[in-house]
């Protein structure tokens, strides 16, 4: 009884992998309409709304299980949240989309719930094992789900391209992983982080047994930088995002432009903040290159899109940049910054998905983003919160993604990287172009039809999403505090 209560901080993984398995022996011996799996889609949403409750009411301490592998602390609280609620959402408004192609299935809300159970166990990854283990376990089920639409070519073609490119990130961050532990001699972040920095102390004697050891962990961490990089689509390892956000199902979509890049977020910071922290210099020079990178393909690549999905697949490109200033600063500010960034970015993506799922005909869905001409005179309502929506991104005041904008340009200038800052600024005056011609579209264009009328679930998740975006600047402390402890926490366990 006692070993159970040892595990009891893991609860909320617990619950997600029986929640997998037995959805799983539920649609092998229950099947139901085929494609149109209402029940055990609300399961899945049921069991994801069970393991946040536990979250949220589980010890604050931190507490670390399986010989180190296995951390839960406060910053892992806090992405766990953002990953459970996020996916809930998404899984609430694929129902109409997916039944209408027969692909709301019992295998879809499967492999997205092993998917979260992956990003939750890299989230609380405590060494280079577990880490691999819950990448892998998230990408596996993801690779399924780009090509579930198995009778379009475009989903089977997204689903490849991101199983190609993905196993060659693995690669690469595998290799960077045996690296630095030949280098180590251990796989636990905080034994590397113990020599990481005794070698970079030791590293100023030139030509030094020292300083050949602290060239090999970088370039071992350049790796692993390399593999993780590619999981939160930084440029240039960005190259699978427009067609897999193109031709996978909407909902699909969503589900990616949220929940896995906030995990692959939080496991970067983990891993250099926890890991590496004594070769900080190194890696932030590479960190510094992903963001200005990043934010200026963005804004410019985007400009000349005409699909509103390849669109959102660059702003969320750009939005990784932002993202990924608060990491180059380094500090407990920096850090808190990107929290409140993708909590913000997390209501944002999954609201403009929302009103992306809305943008449907009696022919079917719609992606081109003239066809939200007029949309203001047929669909007020979805036309406000799209508006909202497209400010916040582009950073316009008193949204909430003007203070997301905020924080992190205030985290690199307190830590010194003006030159971060102000490149950040003016990729964000180049964003607004394209936010700002789809708003010009929707309230100024001649109508040329009215969409059918927003689905319950859809509708329900645009609400919440466009009330965030708009009322978060009269009641911020909640989340600028919570993203404060998380932070803390992170920094704590360096």
């Amino acid at each position: 009884m006692q070993e159970l209560t040892t595990y009891a901080p893991a609860l909320p993984e617990i619950v997600v992998a029986l929640g997998a398995l037995l959805l799983l022996m539920y649609g092998v011996f229950r099947p139901a309409a085929p494609g149109r799996d209402y029940a055990a889609n609300v399961i899945a949403i049921g069991v994801l709304l069970i393991a946040a409750v536990l979250v949220v009411t589980g010890s604050d301490q931190r507490t670390v299980l399986f010989d180190g592998a296995f951390i839960i602390d406060d910053f892992a609280r806090f992405v766990k949240l953002l990953v459970l609620g996020g996916s809930a959402l998404v899984l609430l408004m694929s129902f109409g989309d997916l039944a209408r192609a027969k692909l709301l299935s019992c295998e879809y809300a499967v492999l997205l719930l092993l998917a979260v159970l992956g990003m939750m166990l890299m989230v609380s990854a405590g060494s280079l094992i577990s880490l691999y283990l819950g990448l892998e376990l998230q990408s596996l089920a993801l690779y399924v789900v780009a090509a579930i639409d198995r009778d379009r070519v475009r989903s089977s073609e997204a689903g490849l391209k991101y199983f190609v490119l993905g196993s060659l990130s693995s690669g690469m961050l595998l290799y960077g992983a045996s690296l630095v532990y030949g280098f180590t001699g251990s796989t636990e972040f905080s034994a590397i982080a113990s020599f990481a920095g005794s070698q970079a102390a030791g590293a100023s004697f030139a030509g030094s047994q020292a300083a050949g050891a602290s060239v090999g962990l970088t370039i071992g961490l350049v790796f692993l930088l390399v593999g993780l990089a590619f999981k939160i689509a930084a440029v240039p390892f960005h190259m699978w995002t427009p067609d897999v956000y193109e031709g996978a199902p909407t909902p699909v979509t969503a589900f990616f432009a949220a929940a896995p890049k906030i995990a692959a977020m939080a496991l970067l910071m983990r891993l250099l903040l926890s890991a590496f922290p004594g070769i900080a210099p190194q890696w932030q020079q590479i960190v510094v290159f992903l963001s200005i990178a990043s934010m200026l393909l963005g804004a410019f690549a985007a400009i000349g899109q005409t699909n509103i999905k390849r669109l959102m697949a660059y702003s969320s490109i750009g939005h990784i940049g932002y993202a990924l200033i608060g990491l180059a600063a380094g500090s407990e500010a920096g850090t808190q910054a990107v929290l409140v960034y993708l909590a913000i970015y997390l209501f944002m993506t999954i609201g403009a998905f929302a009103c992306i799922l809305s943008m449907r005909n009696k022919l079917g869905m719609v992606e081109d983003i003239d066809s939200l001409s007029g949309l203001a005179k047929t669909n007020l309502p979805m036309a406000f919160v799209l508006a909202m929506i497209l400010f916040s991104m582009a950073g316009i005041p008193p949204l909430a993604g003007f203070f997301a904008k905020f924080y992190v340009f205030a985290a690199a200038i307190k830590a010194g990287l003006y030159t971060l800052a102000v490149i950040g600024v003016l990729a964000s005056v180049v964003a607004a172009y394209y936010y700002l011609r789809v708003v010009k579209i929707m309230f100024f264009d001649e109508a040329e039809g009215a969409f059918l009328p927003v689905e319950r679930g859809t509708g329900v998740v645009m609400t919440i999403a466009g009330l965030f975006v708009v009322l978060f600047v009269l009641v911020p402390a909640p989340l600028v505090d919570a993203a404060l402890v998380a932070a803390r926490a992170l920094q704590a366990g360096q």
